[in-house]
C-alpha cells in the first residue's frame, strides 16, 4: 500500500519500465535545457538586480560559478551519492562508472537523467548563495559550492528519490520542495548567521540595483520552472501536462498574493514584489506539481505569495539574520508551506480511497525536520572547511566597503 501511494506522487523514474521512448527523451532534452537556463541566466539576473550596484557582477558570478562547479561535482561524485546503490548513501557510479549511451533510466537514457538531475543540484547551491552575498569571498563560495553539492545536496536527494529507505519517510515531493528549496534555504540561512551581518546593514538604505533585471530574471525562472516541475515526471504524458499547467497557475497566484499583501500593508504594489511573488508561488507548488489540481494550485500559490511577503517584510526583522536576498524566507519558509500543502491539496485522480491525510502530514513533517537538521549541521561543517581552505570566508572591510565587483573581479557595472 505504501509503495502504491508513493507511486502517485513521486517522479516516474522510481517506477518506470526500462524501455526507451523517443517522445519522452525529446521532452526531457528540452526540459533539461529549460532548467539549465534558470541558474546562470534566471537566478543571475534576479539576484543581480536585487543586490547593490557595487556587487552586481560578484553576485552574478556566484550563480555562474555554482552552475559550473555544481555540474562537475555532480557527474564526478554527486550522482553516485544521490542515485547509486545503497541505503543511507549511494555509491558505485563515481565518474558515471558503467553508464553508457545505451543505459536507461525508465524510458529515457540514463545520461539524460544525470544531466537533468544535475541542473537541480546546481540551482540548489546557487539559491543558497543569495543569503551570503556582499561579504563572502568568491573563492570560499566556490569551494563551499563543490563540497555542499556532494555532502549536503546529494545525500538528501538519495533519501528522497534515490533509494535511501531508512531516511525516506514516505514524503510526497514531486520536484524538490524539500530536496531543493528547503535544503538550500536552510543552508543559506546558516551561512548568513555564521558570516554575520553586512557592516552597513541597518545603517544605510540597501537599494536594489535594477528592478528591470529582477523581473527579467524572474520571468526566465518562471519559464525554466516548466522544465523543473513538468520535467520531473520524466515522460511526456498527462501528469507532465498537469504539472505544467498548475506551475503556471500557482506562479500567477503568487504574484497576486504578494501584491495584495503589499498593497494592504504599504498601499503600493511594486515590480520587485510581484517578481518575488512569482518565485514564491513557483516554490510553493513544486512538491505538489505532480498531484495538485488547478483548485489546489490556486490556494497553494496564493498563500505562498502571502507567506513569502510576510517572511521577507515581518519575520526576517524578528530573526535579525542578514539573509541578504531572502533565500530562507522565499525558498525555505515557502518550501515548508508547499510540502505541507502537498498532503492537503490533492486532485481526485491522484488519490486512493484509503489515503490518510493525517498520516501523510506526519510524513511531511518528519522529512521537513530531517532536512532542516541535516542541512543545518552539514552546511555548518562544509562552510568551516571551505573557510579554512581559503584563509577565512569573509572579505576584508575595504573590499566590503568599496564593493566586491571592483575588489575581487576588477570589473564594474553601469547602472541601467
Amino acid at each position: 500500500m505504501k509503495w502504491y501511494l508513493l507511486s502517485l506522487f513521486l517522479p516516474s523514474f522510481v517506477f518506470a519500465q526500462d524501455v526507451l521512448n523517443s517522445g519522452d527523451t525529446a521532452w526531457m532534452l528540452v526540459a533539461t535545457a529549460f532548467v539549465m537556463l534558470m541558474t546562470p541566466a534566471g537566478l543571475a539576473l534576479f539576484y543581480g538586480g536585487l543586490t547593490r550596484s557595487k556587487n552586481v557582477l560578484n553576485t552574478m558570478s556566484m550563480s555562474l560559478g555554482a552552475y559550473a562547479v555544481g555540474t562537475v561535482v555532480w557527474v564526478v561524485v554527486g550522482y553516485s551519492i544521490a542515485f547509486g546503490d545503497g541505503d543511507i548513501i549511494g555509491s558505485g557510479k563515481i565518474m558515471l562508472h558503467d553508464i553508457s549511451s545505451n543505459s536507461l533510466r525508465g524510458t529515457i537514457p540514463e545520461l539524460l537523467f544525470v544531466a537533468f538531475q544535475g541542473t537541480f543540484a546546481a540551482i540548489a547551491v546557487a539559491i543558497a548563495n543569495s543569503s551570503m552575498i556582499e561579504r563572502v569571498k568568491f573563492s570560499t563560495y566556490i569551494v563551499f559550492a563543490a563540497l555542499w553539492v556532494a555532502l549536503v545536496y546529494a545525500p538528501v536527494t538519495h533519501w528522497a528519490w534515490g533509494g535511501g529507505e531508512t531516511l525516506n519517510f514516505g514524503e510526497m515531493d514531486f520536484a524538490g520542495g524539500t530536496v531543493v528549496h528547503l535544503n538550500a534555504g536552510i543552508a543559506g540561512f546558516v551561512v548568513a548567521m555564521i558570516l554575520g551581518r553586512r557592516r552597513d546593514y541597518g545603517k544605510v538604505a540597501i537599494k536594489p540595483f535594477s528592478p528591470l533585471l529582477v523581473v527579467l530574471g524572474a520571468s526566465l525562472l518562471w519559464f525554466g520552472w516548466f522544465g523543473f516541475n513538468a520535467g520531473s515526471q520524466l515522460s511526456s504524458d498527462g501528469v507532465a501536462a498537469s504539472a505544467f499547467l498548475v506551475t503556471n497557475v500557482a506562479a500567477s497566484l503568487g504574484v497576486i498574493g504578494w501584491i495584495i499583501a503589499e498593497w494592504l500593508v504599504y498601499k503600493k504594489a511594486t515590480l520587485i514584489g510581484g517578481a518575488s511573488g512569482a518565485v514564491a508561488g513557483l516554490v510553493a507548488i513544486t512538491p505538489a506539481s505532480g498531484s495538485a489540481g488547478v483548485d489546489g494550485a490556486i490556494i497553494i500559490g496564493l498563500v505562498g505569495g502571502v507567506i513569502g511577503f510576510l517572511g521577507v517584510t515581518k519575520l526576517k526583522n524578528m530573526f535579525k539574520v542578514d539573509d541578504a536576498l531572502d533565500a530562507f524566507w522565499i525558498h525555505g519558509l515557502v518550501g515548508i508551506w508547499g510540502s505541507i500543502a502537498t498532503a492537503i491539496f490533492i486532485a481526485p485522480y491522484a488519490i486512493s480511497e484509503d489515503y490518510n491525510m493525517a498520516s501523510q502530514l506526519l510524513s511531511q513533517f518528519k522529512t521537513i525536520g530531517l532536512t532542516i537538521l541535516y542541512s543545518a549541521l552539514a552546511t555548518t561543517a562544509v562552510y568551516f572547511i571551505a573557510s579554512v581552505l581559503t584563509g577565512g570566508g569573509r572579505v576584508d572591510d575595504e573590499s566590503e566597503s568599496r564593493g566586491l565587483d571592483e575588489m575581487l573581479h576588477g570589473e564594474k557595472v553601469i547602472n541601467l
